[in-house]
């Protein structure tokens, strides 16, 4: 009985031995999963200026996965450390950020800010640097450059410009009696002029007339005067190709004037965020417009619930959108799909991790990406919605599906249109 008493103080201390080393041995692996200097990706995000609205929700998104991989030990067994300025929505300090992130701050890896007319102003840069460049919802800008290291977060597919308008016409020439004008209008900028090259080649496809074709000023204020002059025009359906600051001038210029085309929308960034929708209101109703992602009982995958979970418990510190559906989850995505070809290639070589993203599919919080030809989406996954039912500018309406249907394509639609447009401002 002596000797066993004397063996349960050893036990005792073994075991407590055991513990330390596990635990140091946990500790040093967490250590050297966080060991070295941290891998640097830069970008450029439109945090102020008509774009901030979108950029800072996809800035949060961005934020949000850096932390969840550093928890998880970072990429190649280094912390992440995202650096990025603010363009300004201005497209000529882009090429001077690039070249800052590159040369002086010497970040590892880059990511596109977001939007068509941030991101073209990049690309000389990048290319001359010969960095993988994954972008942020530009439409078509590699049609122009290229380019084999580049890849795009946007759900436009293969059939790029005429993608944002597509479903717009397709639904517009299935209704009866089958419309025969319409009436184009875009800003004179790089994204609304691509956007409307696709609505054109969409209206000549379905034999329309195009009676009214012309662009504004991107500095624009007043609309009052286009829509009356395509009101003028008698379009039957009128397709606008817009930023954000337009699209709300010209949701409120329709109202105001009393233009009842019988099929309005189309192109029109900013009105996918909240901050436009409580600020319209019932304006929206009728309108039909391009989403890329809804919140439907299809989309909404555990992945997406628990990320918007996240971000909305966020959203109100960083002062950014509520929701976080319209460039939260994308933001979060395309930044996912860079350190997924990291993780897979094991490297930070840029040729590597092209070649990676050319040839294979990426699972993201929003899906399996395949890249096709240009670095563009091998499938289109684009949507038009139509807004309705919007009684007040309360968040809460904004929240689900109660005030906007799917209504192309049809795999993914909720509902039927509602046609003509005045009818849904009933």
């Amino acid at each position: 009985m002596l000797g066993f008493r004397k063996l349960r103080p050893l036990g005792r201390t073994v075991a407590a031995l055991a513990a330390a080393t596990a635990l140091t041995f946990t500790a040093a692996v967490g250590a050297k999963a966080q060991s070295g200097e941290p891998i640097k990706i830069g970008f450029a995000m439109a945090l102020t200026g008509p774009l901030a609205a979108n950029g800072k929700q996809a800035l949060l998104g961005m934020k949000i996965w850096e932390e969840q991989i550093n928890k998880k030990g970072g990429l190649l067994g280094r912390p992440v450390k995202l650096v990025y300025y603010d363009d300004q929505t201005n497209p000529s300090s882009v090429p001077g950020i690039y070249t800052k992130l590159l040369d002086v701050d010497k970040v590892d890896l880059v990511v596109g800010p977001y939007a068509t007319n941030m991101i073209a102003p990049a690309m000389p840069v990048i290319m001359q640097k010969g960095k993988v460049f994954v972008a942020l919802f530009g439409l078509a800008v590699n049609s122009e450059f290229n380019y084999d290291k580049y890849f795009v977060m946007i759900p436009t597919g293969q059939n790029t410009k005429p993608s944002f308008t597509e479903g717009f016409f397709e639904v517009a020439v299935a209704q009866d009696p089958k419309p025969k004008t319409v009436a184009l209008v875009a800003a004179d900028a790089e994204f609304s002029r691509n956007a409307c090259e696709g609505a054109r080649t969409n209206a000549k496809k379905h034999g329309l007339n195009i009676v009214y074709d012309r662009t504004y000023p991107p500095a624009t204020t007043d609309f009052t005067p286009i829509v009356r002059a395509i009101q003028a025009s008698n379009a039957e359906i009128v397709a606008v190709c817009s930023y954000p600051l337009d699209s709300v001038g010209m949701v409120k210029a329709v109202n105001e004037v009393g233009f009842k085309p019988k099929m309005i929308g189309g192109a029109m960034v900013g009105l996918q965020a909240t901050v436009f929708k409580t600020q319209l209101g019932p304006l929206l109703n009728g309108w039909v417009n391009y989403e890329t992602w809804v919140p439907s009982k299809q989309a909404l995958t555990p992945e997406v619930q628990e990320f918007l979970k996240e971000y909305q418990s966020r959203a109100k510190a960083e002062g950014v959108d509520p929701l976080g559906y319209y460039l939260g989850t994308w933001g979060y995505a395309y930044i996912e799909l860079l350190g997924k070809a990291v993780e897979a290639t094991k490297s930070l070589d840029d040729n590597k991790i092209a070649d990676y993203l050319r040839n294979n599919t990426v699972k993201t919080i929003m899906g399996d990406i395949k890249f096709g030809k240009n670095g563009e989406w091998a499938e289109s996954g684009m949507m038009q919605v139509q807004y309705h039912s919007i009684k007040s500018g309360d968040l809460e309406q904004f929240r689900g599906m109660d005030t906007q249907t799917v209504v192309h394509p049809a795999k993914v639609q909720t509902g039927k249109v509602i046609y003509p447009f005045e009818k849904a401002r009933q």
